[in-house]
């Protein structure tokens, strides 16, 4: 093998990653479905910091995500041991289809509001 070359990533190791992922996706839909249909509208928002924490809470942990996808890279590029361009990869897509999830949800509520703000009193 030549110097300065890295070994190919391990398929395996990435297809086991990406399904992790999945069946954490898929657990988290559960839970979320399990918690609407047994919420009462008293507990669906108006809890312990109601939507707007909830909404601050998962902008902020999109902003650690990408922020710790950030880092990744950046050691991967300064050539830290132990990091590999699969964990960049995968940390980087993370961070982006989460981004794109809550960009998702913000268009939804102003939709929301705009469909509102237009009703007729």
């Amino acid at each position: 093998m030549m110097k300065g070359i890295q070994p190919r990533a391990d398929i395996q190791q990435v297809l086991d990653q990406m399904r992790s992922m999945r069946a954490d996706l898929d657990q988290a839909r559960r839970a979320t479905a399990t918690h609407e249909s047994s919420a009462t509208p008293a507990a669906s928002g108006l809890e312990a910091g109601g939507f707007g924490a909830a909404l601050r809470g998962a902008v902020e942990g999109v902003n650690q995500q990408q922020q710790a996808a950030s880092a990744l890279a950046a050691s991967y590029e300064r050539g830290a041991a132990g990091v590999d361009i699969t964990q960049v990869m995968v940390a980087l897509q993370k961070s982006r289809v989460s981004f794109e999830a809550m960009t998702q949800v913000r268009n939804k509520l102003v939709d929301a509001y705009e469909t509102i703000m237009n009703m007729p009193v």
